[in-house]
């Protein structure tokens, strides 16, 4: 599958159903775990009023969450129009007009056009992309200061429920497709950038690292 099929694949499984259970899930509970190791690692560094380019952003809980503490303003780059337009009413609600710029599309296909961002973040966003190589330099490229992210363990454990989760989606016609990339690829290509790891936690399934620009 390329990665342009794969965007539309993602914009059909990620729906407005699904969008809007996702923000309700989030006004009840608050962030995910992966989501919440994140942004703690995040809160512990020294950025403060910077800026954010949050890659596969959904319904931008990230940039909800930083916005008025570590960060002054954000850019949402997000596959899925349904995830795009819930942040958007999100952010506006929250009185974040004006400081969040949404992009909709591929940001491999985007990177191009964008600046560079104190912050860059791609939460449970790698397993959710074939193409891992550009994914992982072009966003690593656009990091001034840290770079975060959360990915599934390469463990066979995790292999083995990706693989099932895959066929049933095969089965009842669902073109949408998750990968679980190996870490040892993933570490060497943030290193290759200038990027050095912060801090790592993991969970049975996800790993969310925080990487810092090298000096």
């Amino acid at each position: 599958m390329t990665c342009c099929a794969h965007c539309s694949a993602a914009d059909a499984h990620f729906s407005e159903a699904a969008a809007r259970q996702d923000l309700a899930q989030y006004h009840k509970h608050g962030p995910i775990k992966t989501t919440r190791y994140l942004l703690d690692a995040v809160r512990g560094t020294d950025l403060r009023d910077g800026s954010l380019l949050d890659i596969g952003a959904g319904i931008g809980v990230i940039q909800h969450e930083l916005l008025g503490d570590a960060i002054g303003r954000a850019t949402h780059v997000e596959a899925a129009s349904a995830y795009r337009d819930e942040a958007r009413r999100e952010s506006a609600q929250r009185g974040h007009d004006g400081r969040v710029t949404f992009l909709s599309g591929d940001f491999v296909d985007l990177a191009g056009e964008l600046e560079e961002a104190d912050l860059v973040t791609l939460d449970r966003v790698v397993c959710c992309y074939p193409d891992y190589v550009a994914l992982i330099a072009r966003s690593a490229a656009k990091a001034r200061r840290y770079y975060a992210l959360s990915y599934p363990r390469d463990r066979w454990y995790v292999r083995i429920f990706t693989a099932l989760e895959n066929l049933l989606r095969r089965l009842t016609g669902n073109a949408f497709r998750t990968f679980v990339h190996p870490t040892r690829a993933l570490e060497s290509l943030l290193a290759e950038a200038g990027l050095s790891r912060v801090s790592r936690r993991d969970t049975l399934v996800w790993r969310v690292e925080l990487y810092a620009r090298d000096a």
